[in-house]
């Protein structure tokens, strides 16, 4: 089963006047809208099992449990089967066919606790001069696979990291090569004792101002549950992570497994948007994580 490869480069590129499915036909449209009547949204505060964690959500969202937002995900959006969507966050007033609409991918690592003793010590201005470097050098690779080029134009929001609710949020700004605007990464990671839930969001750069405003709404409502949650962590008997803060901007899973080769695809918005999850960037790995594969810090 293809595993999404979430720390690895983000990218999406929209299709130019690309038209959502059942665009001007009236039974396929009736068919999608009987889809949507068929979610069970859900509000307040929703537990993620899968994760050990929760969502408080305030009135402006709602949220798809696993089983309907995997409905979403590979029905609606037309992805392979993938158990590591654990659920969907849908802002309210931004349906999931709406041509400005967006939504949250919900996911989760077990890769143990991630250390966040580098988190000050980041250059986030080299880290994206490497970054750029290292997305132009696998353009080739890219072209060789069938999907655009691509350039990480830079930030869209700088990556910043609050050390007391242990939280990382960032956005890139992604130029692809033929499509008519450029294109917004937005990106949170919450912390905790085994792991980190992965909060994605994609949508065009004229979202911005929408998506960062909902994505700053939402942050402080995600917490992991008593006993999974960062300060709960136990050295003796935990799981510590092979990388740090900076592999979660910089591509750490995927360097850690030493592979670009895996790569999958997430349609989105009723195939307007296309996500290429991009494995790679083993060497901004090793030098921002300040370890080798097996772990040791160097």
């Amino acid at each position: 089963m293809m595993k999404w490869m979430l720390i690895g480069l983000l990218a999406v590129t929209s299709l130019a006047h690309a038209q959502a499915p059942g665009a001007n036909d009236p039974q396929a449209d009736a068919k999608m809208q009987q889809f949507i009547a068929s979610l069970h949204f859900r509000e307040g505060e929703i537990a993620v099992p899968g994760a050990q964690a929760r969502f408080k959500l305030g009135p402006d969202f709602s949220y798809l449990e696993q089983a309907d937002a995997r409905r979403v995900v590979e029905q609606l959006w037309g992805n392979p089967p993938d158990e590591s969507v654990l659920g969907l966050v849908v802002p309210r007033g931004r349906g999931l066919l709406d041509e400005h609409g967006w939504a949250v991918v919900v996911t989760y690592s077990d890769d143990g606790y991630v250390s966040d003793e580098d988190a000050a010590k980041i250059d986030y201005a080299g880290m994206l001069k490497d970054m750029q470097e290292e997305t132009r050098d696998a353009n080739s690779e890219r072209k060789d696979a069938g999907y655009e080029t691509v350039d990480l134009v830079g930030w869209a929001v700088p990556p910043r990291y609050d050390a007391a609710s242990r939280k990382m949020y960032w956005a890139k700004e992604l130029d692809f090569a033929g499509t008519p605007q450029h294109t917004l990464n937005y990106d949170i990671r919450v912390l905790g004792r085994r792991g980190y839930l992965s909060l994605n969001a994609v949508a065009g750069m004229s979202d911005l101002g929408d998506v960062q405003a909902g994505m700053q709404q939402l942050l402080p409502m995600t917490e992991f549950d008593a006993g999974s949650r960062y300060a709960d962590y136990d050295a003796k008997s935990d799981k510590l992570a092979a990388y740090g803060i900076a592999a979660l901007i910089g591509g750490g899973i995927a360097a850690k497994a030493g592979l670009f080769a895996k790569l999958g695809v997430l349609l989105l918005a009723g195939k307007k948007f296309i996500v290429l999850l991009l494995a790679g960037i083993a060497g901004l790995w090793k030098k921002f994580s300040g370890r080798d594969r097996t772990g040791v810090v160097r």
